[in-house]
C-alpha cells in the first residue's frame, strides 16, 4: 500500500501520489485473490487451468518477482508481496472487458487483466485457506518518497483490506483517503463466470503437473539494482 511523505507529488505503477499523505492506493482483491485464497501454493502450480482476458489460460510457471519466502501471518496469508505467476492464453479467447491498455499518469503504459482461478476444496486445511476474510489480510503501509525507487526497508506500518476498503486509514495520525487499484466487483463478476462455466462443464479444473516454489523453496525476489554509468 503506497503513500507519500514528501512535499510533492510523486508519479509511480501505483499511481499518483499526493504531497504529505494525500492519498494512499493500493492493489489486489484482497478476500477474492486467488494467491490468498491459496496462500501456500497447495492447489495451483503450473499447468492449472485460470480464467485469462475473459477465455482459458494456463500458469506456466512462477512471475518474475515470485518471493514466497516473506512473513505471514498465522493463517499463512503473506504480510508481504509473495507469490506471483507467470501466465499464458490464447488472446484470440479474450474480451476487451478483460484485457484493456491502461495509462498511468506521469508513470507510462501498462495493461490491466482480469485472472481468476478456481480453487478445489481437498482438505480442511484448504477450506480453511479460503475462509481468508478483509479482516485477516495486512498490507504493509510504504512510503513511496523513501522506497521507490530506493527500495528501502522500513514500513510505516500495516492495515487491513477491511480497513482499506472502508474508504480511509489514519497514518502517522493523519486520516488518509485510499482507492484500490483493482475492481472488487470485476472480481467478483470473474468468480460468478467462473462458477457458471464449472457447473456448465464448460471449464473443467486440471491438476498441476509441478508445485510452485513454497516457502521452503529459499527462493528469493532480487532487486535489478540500477548501475550508475561512469563517464569516459
Amino acid at each position: 500500500m503506497a503513500v507519500n511523505l514528501s512535499d510533492k507529488t510523486i508519479y509511480t505503477y501505483m499511481g499518483v501520489l499526493k504531497p504529505r499523505l494525500g492519498n494512499a492506493n493500493y492493489c489486489s482483491a484482497g478476500q477474492l485473490s486467488p494467491l490468498l485464497n491459496d496462500p501456500l501454493y497447495k492447489t495451483i502450480g503450473i499447468g492449472t487451468r485460470i480464467f485469462l482476458g475473459g477465455g482459458t489460460g494456463y500458469v506456466a510457471w512462477q512471475g518474475t518477482q515470485h518471493n514466497p519466502g516473506v512473513p505471514r501471518s498465522e493463517n499463512g496469508v503473506p504480510r508481504k508481496p509473495a507469490g506471483t505467476l507467470a501466465v499464458i492464453g490464447d488472446l484470440k479467447q479474450m474480451k476487451p472487458e478483460w484485457l484493456r491498455g491502461t495509462s498511468m499518469l506521469g508513470y507510462g503504459t501498462t495493461i490491466s487483466v482480469g485472472i481468476g482461478i478456481p480453487i478445489p476444496i481437498l482438505s480442511e486445511e484448504i477450506l480453511k485457506y479460503t475462509s481468508v476474510r478483509d479482516a485477516d489480510i495486512l498490507a504493509p503501509i510504504v512510503d513511496y518518497s523513501e522506497t521507490y525507487p530506493q527500495r528501502q526497508p522500513d514500513i510505516l506500518g500495516e492495515v487491513s483490506y477491511a480497513q482499506l476498503k472502508s474508504g480511509k486509514i489514519k497514518v502517522k495520525d493523519k486520516d488518509v483517503p485510499t482507492a484500490s487499484l483493482s475492481s472488487y466487483p470485476k472480481a467478483v463478476e470473474i468468480a460468478q463466470t467462473l462458477k457458471r462455466w464449472i457447473k456448465k462443464g464448460e471449464f473443467t479444473l486440471t491438476q498441476p503437473v509441478a508445485p510452485l516454489p513454497g516457502v521452503e523453496s529459499g527462493i528469493k525476489f532480487k532487486n535489478l539494482e540500477e548501475r550508475k554509468i561512469e563517464e569516459t
